[in-house]
């Protein structure tokens, strides 16, 4: 065996090994120093559980020099476990993949001694993998990318900034990018705009070619903003665009790499200065030519005496057209003499006074000349820097004056002649009333010298009476007010006077002039006395009149009856003879309850039964009675509106007032001619005899006829009671004051108007009313006077003949009677339920209570008991009407009470029925 001798390998690989264990030691120990102090923020992380085994220095200065080593992530650090930090460890863990770029915040110490400082550290997570390529642990390391992360936020903020700016102005802002062919600028394409230059232009223009959006746009825009992109030299301009119809003020600078061609660009919307400058430019040619067209010099001229403004007028002033005026200085202007007149005043108004102030300024052939000069200053931002020229020719005006003076001085003598020699009183009174200056006419009309009336208060001379009156005037002639007034004076020697006054207020004081119209207020008083004496006599001869015809009317009724009852009383008399006079009686009776009527009517007052009713309806049944009542020769026609129309009235004195107004119009004719019969509804009622008008509405009935006509003498008279133009025998002459009557107590009027020999129109106005609903009315009785039953009824009456009379009656009828003379006797008979009685008929005028206080008593007491109220007259009803209740007229037949009776007994039976049946339910 061939050895080779190799040397002791135990002490040679002893001394290697210890040479690289140093080696390794040192490298190790180097290794060991870089990676404690390195820069890097570094940690070692082994196991699922992520438990740190290594840390340098920069890492423990993150988490403020904690003692890691042992632990885990979610022991050493939860409040990185809070933000998802160990999730992405076990991520990393899982995955086996780096993650990259996790930046955070943190306060670290960077030198050991220093302070904590605000740093922001990039992380980079490595798997480490074991023998058998399964991740063992997590290699951490960190770099502190502080600067560049303050340096980005810089750049946001100044992005940001920019942003806001380009977005918020109102300066329409835009970069373009030129298109060129050769030299020349062809188009342009908008690379950004703000939200200013989108609302300009009215479109969002951004991406857009400029020859796409507007090809008719002007070539200026393309040649401009191509200069400017080629040379780099701004634009600045105003240009008015007529694709947008604005005016625009323009700023074009280059921006970038010159090769990009890029253009900023800065459009102001200018179209409203524009307009102002404008309006301006008209304004001041528009006063250029007022101030050139008035005859007053108009300059300024500023506070180093050059004009500045001269109007034409001083061609006529100076002699030198106006543009030879402004650029010179006013002292060059004037002549040395001229000038030192005005100096002073030049001064005063550089001093910020207002000056005025008159000069001889001939005209240029030399005729006199009054100039008025007034300077008014100029102030700017409070400093007078100039004065305002102002001059005008006032010769007219001082020789007017002039002329005036004379005048004044003239009327102040004639005013001072007046005040001394009127016969009327005159004086100066102030607003307290107290004289302050009086004329010569109070010594003459009332006796007073100037200095007893002078300072003295008016109402000392005034009757107490007229105190009140004289200080309203007074004070309303203080507040500006003229006031006319009468009142009375006392004269010195104890007369009274009557004044007439008229009175003016002049500043504080009021001039008044008074009027003596004593003597007319005596004649006054005596025309007065006259008139009324005069009323007085023919009212007593109206009732003469009256009191004649009434009783000539009743003494040939009551012959009539005498002569009747005479014959009567003959055993002898035949049957049918018998018969006849009870006829005549009865038929007189009837003659004289008309007549008594007819009286009641003119007098306004008769009792009505008023209740609505269609007056066109009623008018056209009306036609065919009038026609009985004319005759065949009268032909009778109506005119009445489809439209309905109620007025509410007496329906019998209705129709008998229409009856009388077609007698009288037949008689009128002759008994041969035509009658028109017309309505008009809303009508107003004009004034008629004196009495004043109404706006209505009124339905307006007319009856016209063909007849002769008034004459004018009686046209008046025509309503007056028993006046007629009738033969003997022929009317009464009550027939017409019916008409009037009926009238004037339903609340209207009537109105004639005739021509002789062309006819007569009646107009009766009667007021319009709303209809009513229902109809209470009920079935007239008809055939024979119905009997009685036994009925009970209480007769009211404080007349013992009529009282005696009535009971007689009703007994006779099957009644059964108690009579009672008074209203308030009849309330204690009937008690509470009302005693057994069925009816009450009562007399309207008693004394005491009276029959309409009864019956109204009754309605509350006893509301089922029917009620039956008898009058001849009674103003009460005149007025008012029967208020609701039954009326039966004196003088009334045993028919007409047995009729009405039957009515209201049967009404009240039916009444308590009802009640009872309402009871039980």
């Amino acid at each position: 065996m061939n050895d080779t001798s190799v040397p002791p390998t135990t002490s040679l690989s002893h001394d290697h090994l210890e040479d690289e264990v140093r080696r390794l030691r040192a490298q190790s120990a180097s290794l060991a120093q870089m990676f404690e102090q390195g820069p890097s923020f570094i940690a070692l992380l082994s196991g699922p559980e992520h438990r740190f085994t290594l840390t340098n220095a920069a890492y423990r200065s993150v988490v403020a020099g904690r003692d890691l080593i042992g632990q885990t992530v979610a022991e050493a650090l939860p409040e990185a476990a809070a933000q998802g930090y160990v999730d992405l460890l076990d991520e990393v863990f899982r995955t086996g993949q780096v993650h990259r770029g996790t930046r955070s915040k943190f306060e670290v110490r960077v030198d050991p001694e220093g302070p904590l400082r605000e740093r922001y550290l990039d992380f980079v997570y490595q798997p480490i993998f074991d023998a058998g390529g399964t991740v063992s642990g997590i290699f951490v390391e960190g770099y502190d990318v502080t600067e560049q992360t303050l340096t980005e936020a810089s750049l946001r903020e100044h992005e940001a900034r920019y942003r806001t700016l380009f977005e918020s102005i109102d300066v329409g802002f835009c970069i373009v990018a030129m298109k060129f062919e050769g030299p020349r600028a062809v188009d342009y394409r908008i690379l950004e705009a703000n939200p200013a230059f989108v609302r300009q232009t009215g479109a969002n223009v951004v991406g857009q070619w400029v020859s796409e959006l507007a090809p008719d746009l002007e070539r200026l825009w393309f040649d401009t903003y191509g200069h400017v992109a080629l040379t780099g030299e701004p634009a600045h301009f105003e240009h008015y665009a007529e694709v947008f119809g604005r005016w625009f003020e323009v700023h074009a600078l280059r921006t970038g790499d010159p090769a990009a061609h890029r253009v900023a660009i800065f459009f102001s919307d200018i179209t409203e200065r524009r307009l102002i400058e404008q309006r301006a430019e008209a304004g001041e040619r528009d006063l250029r030519l007022i101030t050139d067209a008035l005859p007053v010099l108009i300059a300024f001229i500023g506070e180093d005496g050059i004009y500045r403004f001269a109007n034409r007028a001083y061609e006529d002033w100076f002699f030198k057209p106006a543009q030879d005026i402004i650029g010179r200085n006013v002292q060059d202007l004037l002549s040395r003499e001229s000038y030192a007149l005005r100096k002073p005043y030049i001064e005063r108004a550089l001093a910020g006074e207002t000056v005025t102030f008159e000069l001889d300024w001939p005209h240029r052939d030399g005729r006199p000349r009054i100039a008025e000069i007034r300077y008014l200053p100029r102030r700017t931002d409070g400093r007078v820097d100039g004065y305002h020229v102002f001059v005008q020719d006032v010769t007219g005006r001082k020789e007017t004056e002039a002329d005036l003076a004379g005048q004044v001085a003239a009327r102040t003598a004639e005013r001072d002649q007046i005040w001394q020699s009127s016969p009327d009183l005159m004086l100066v009174i102030d607003s307290d009333g107290v004289f302050r200056r009086v004329n010569p006419a109070w010594t003459r009309l009332l006796g007073y010298s100037e200095a007893e009336l002078v300072g003295h208060h008016v109402n000392e001379f005034v009757l107490p009476d007229d105190h009140a009156e004289t200080v309203e005037a007074y004070i309303e002639a203080a507040a500006g007010g003229q006031p006319r007034i009468v009142n009375r004076y006392r004269h010195k020697d104890g007369q009274i006077r009557w004044i007439s006054w008229v009175a003016t207020p002049v500043g504080t004081m009021t001039y008044a002039t008074g009027r003596d119209i004593t003597m007319e207020r005596e004649q006054a008083d005596i025309l007065r006395q006259t008139e009324e004496a005069l009323r007085q006599s023919q009212k007593m001869e109206a009732v003469g009149q009256l009191t004649g015809g009434v009783a000539h009317d009743f003494n040939n009724m009551l012959t009539i009856i005498r002569s009747s009852v005479d014959f009567l009383r003959r055993p002898d008399l035949p049957e049918d003879r018998r018969t006849r006079y009870m006829d005549a009686v009865s038929e007189t009776v009837d003659r004289a309850a008309k007549l008594t009527g007819q009286l009641l009517a003119f007098a306004r007052r008769q009792a009505l039964k008023p209740e609505v009713l269609n007056v066109g309806e009623r008018l056209q049944g009306l036609a065919e009675m009038l026609n009985t009542v004319t005759g065949s020769r009268v032909r009778v026609t109506t005119d009445t509106p489809d439209a309905p129309c109620y007025v509410r009235v007496d329906v019998s004195q209705f129709e008998t007032a229409l009856v009388n107004l077609a007698v009288n119009a037949r008689d009128a004719m002759d008994g041969e001619g035509a009658l028109t019969l017309s309505l008009v509804c809303g009508s107003p009622m004009p004034p008629i005899r004196a009495h004043s008008g109404s706006p209505g509405p009124y339905a307006k009935i007319l009856m016209n006829d063909t007849g002769c006509g008034i004459p004018k003498t009686d046209l008046v008279r025509v309503f007056e009671p028993f006046f007629t133009t009738k033969e003997i025998g022929k009317g009464t002459g009550l027939g017409l004051s019916q008409v009037f009557g009926f009238a004037k107590q339903s609340g209207g009027d009537i109105e004639v108007a005739s021509e002789v020999g062309r006819g007569t129109t009646f107009t009766l106005y009667l007021p319009e009313v709303e209809a009513e609903d229902g109809d209470d009315s009920e079935d007239e009785d008809i055939g024979p006077a119905p009997h009685g039953s036994g009925q009970r009824v209480l007769v009211v009456e404080d007349n013992l003949e009529v009282g005696r009379f009535a009971t007689q009656i009703l007994e006779d009828l099957g009644y059964q009677t108690e009579w009672v003379t008074n209203a308030e006797a009849a309330l204690k008979r009937l008690g509470r339920d009302g005693n057994g009685f069925e009816a009450v008929f009562s007399d309207v005028v008693m004394p005491g209570m009276g029959g309409i206080g009864l019956a109204q008593e009754l309605r509350q007491r006893l509301p089922l008991m029917p009620v039956v109220l008898a009058s001849g007259y009674s103003h009460v009803l005149a007025e008012n009407d029967a208020h609701g209740f039954e009326l039966l007229h004196k003088p009334y037949s045993a028919d007409q009470l047995s009729r009405i009776l039957r009515r209201v007994t049967r009404r009240g039976r039916r009444n308590k029925r009802g009640d009872r049946i309402r009871g039980r339910s």
